[in-house]
């Protein structure tokens, strides 16, 4: 290969991007040619993202590149290519960290003398991003005519700077403007806010917020624990024409029963004892923007009732006051209940179920979007990097297989967590500059593999009635198998509660307290359990 290319090769490469209908599709036939241009055994294409670069396709690295994001103050060979405006070679001998160490899938360790090549891509003198060349040959690159390298270089810039223009046309950039911090939920802002997956389950889930961020329609965001509800209610918050206003986070299962409506709608001095001064709800402190209901169904009927108009008219009643204020806010609500059950079984508003749910949006498990989890697990990698102070931090190719093959029943907030927890342990044993994530360091995961797919516990040794230690409660195993998970945690549940408030002679503070929840909070489960104290007085009509 003598590493020039061809007039028809360049006429090909030049048909290919123009008939591709995709970035991706364009990214990785820009890729191909390159390989088949200049001998290399990876090729990256990062875009500039601010103070760091996104990877936009690669070849020859691990799946898990996708989902890092490389800042450049961090590497000084990306440091060096971002301040040339000429391709930037590195010698084979080289002491600076290559962020690509035990990444590259022709060299399973960490990388010895090798060719590595920066090109810094620029549209209008201007960098917007870079192309990545690297190979296990020394000074392979050393020779390749500068043509070649123009060309390279010109048609790569050209690829990002329409996908990039694509994106401005299809995400109008909108002028963000900062909130007051206790009024916006921290998480608007923090590390982390990016959907990020290219499965199937994922395209479908961005398609739908993409057709209904810009809209004002409520939107209930449904989907199990850990899957990320509050990011795409952030996401829609942020791709809609209400991104210049706040967005109020509210979590209804942690507002005490008496306060929820003080706290949605606020209240006026004297309304009640402690109100000492007005009191500005949540709705009207997200007037012109969105506010978050997360575990709505948590909220009492009560409170429902309530919301219903301000979804019906936009209208809310601060406690102690007469007038009525109008606010224009957008709701978005989540849960991991099954609203349609809760509706059916009383215990939820069906016409208030029908207007949050103008445009539902149910968030796949982790378990069915297998492809993400390479490229969460790369991104929790990058970022677990960065705050511990690593100079890499890789997954091995077994770890990757072995994240892939389990259930995750905690979703993507499991995920993060065991790549931390498997981080810290590497980190234990590793006395390189590298530290690599093993199969041995994801344990846990290994046994709940195991469990899930070798369960052979015999009928024999199914576990007898247990006595728990809080109070004389017995578990009848036998009596809650015949029953389905949600039926067996209720009554479970019912016996707790009601063992408890026993104890302590119906206490209701005192209970809660031994339960380590709130009193409203354990007053409203009660409710929806079914469970009800009643008080008797007797008087001696003979005294």
């Amino acid at each position: 290969m003598n590493n020039e290319i061809t007039f028809s090769g360049l006429i090909e490469l030049a048909i290919d991007l123009t008939a591709s209908l995709t970035s991706s599709d364009r990214f990785d036939r820009l890729l191909s040619t390159v390989r088949q241009t200049i001998r290399c055994d990876a090729v990256v294409l990062l875009e500039l993202r601010g103070e760091y670069l996104k990877p936009l396709a690669q070849q020859g690295l691990s799946a898990d590149t996708l989902g890092r994001r490389f800042e450049i103050s961090d590497h000084p060979r990306f440091s060096a290519i971002c301040a040339s405006r000429s391709p930037t070679r590195f010698p084979a001998d080289s002491t600076l960290p290559d962020p690509y160490d035990g990444m590259l899938l022709a060299y399973g360790g960490d990388l010895p003398l090798h060719s590595c090549m920066g090109i810094p891509l620029l549209s209008d003198d201007k960098l917007i991003g870079v192309l990545t060349l690297d190979s296990m040959t020394p000074n392979v690159f050393d020779d390749i005519p500068q043509n070649t390298l123009d060309i390279v270089s010109l048609m790569s810039a050209a690829a990002l700077k329409t996908a990039m223009l694509l994106q401005q046309l299809e995400n109008h950039s909108r002028h963000k403007q900062q909130v007051v911090e206790e009024l916006t939920h921290e998480a608007l802002i923090k590390d982390g806010g990016e959907l990020i997956g290219s499965s199937e389950a994922m395209k479908t889930l961005k398609r739908d917020i993409e057709l209904v961020a810009p809209s004002d329609f409520s939107v209930l965001i449904e989907g199990e624990t850990g899957v990320g509800k509050e990011l795409v209610a952030r996401t829609i918050h942020r791709y809609s024409s209400r991104d210049h206003g706040p967005l109020v986070y509210v979590n209804c299962a942690a507002i005490p029963e008496n306060l929820i409506e003080s706290e949605l709608f606020g209240h006026v001095k004297g309304a009640f004892t402690g109100a000492v001064r007005d009191r500005a709800g949540k709705f009207s402190l997200a007037d012109e923007g969105t506010i978050f209901l997360d575990e709505i169904g948590e909220l009492p009927l009560a409170a429902q009732s309530k919301l219903l108009r301000v979804l019906q008219n936009q209208e809310i009643q601060p406690v102690g006051q007469d007038a009525v204020e109008t606010v224009n806010v957008r709701i978005l609500a989540a849960t991991n209940r099954q609203l349609k059950n809760e509706v059916a079984e009383g215990r939820f508003r069906a016409d208030l179920f029908h207007r949050l749910s103008v445009y539902p949006i149910h968030i796949p498990p982790l378990r069915e979007r297998a492809d993400d989890i390479a490229l969460l697990a790369g991104y929790f990698c990058e970022s677990l990097r960065r705050r511990l102070g690593f100079q890499q931090l890789a997954l091995e190719p077994k770890a990757i297989q072995r994240l892939n093959q389990y259930h995750w029943p905690g979703n993507v907030r499991e995920l993060d967590h065991v790549i931390s927890r498997a981080a810290l342990m590497a980190k234990g044993g590793s006395r390189s500059a590298i530290v690599k994530i093993q199969v041995m360091h994801l344990e846990s995961l290994t046994r709940s593999a195991e469990y899930s797919t070798h369960n052979h516990t015999p009928s024999a040794a199914i576990p007898q009635p247990a006595v728990l230690n809080t109070g004389e409660l017995v578990l009848n195993t036998e009596e809650l198998g015949s029953r389905n998970l949600k039926q067996a945690t209720e009554q479970f549940q019912r016996q707790l509660i009601v063992a408890t408030l026993e104890r302590h002679n119906g206490n209701w503070a005192a209970a809660g307290r031994s339960l380590e929840t709130d009193r409203a909070n354990l007053s409203r489960m009660a409710k929806r359990l079914g469970i009800v104290i009643s008080r008797r007085i007797d008087v001696d009509l003979n005294e």
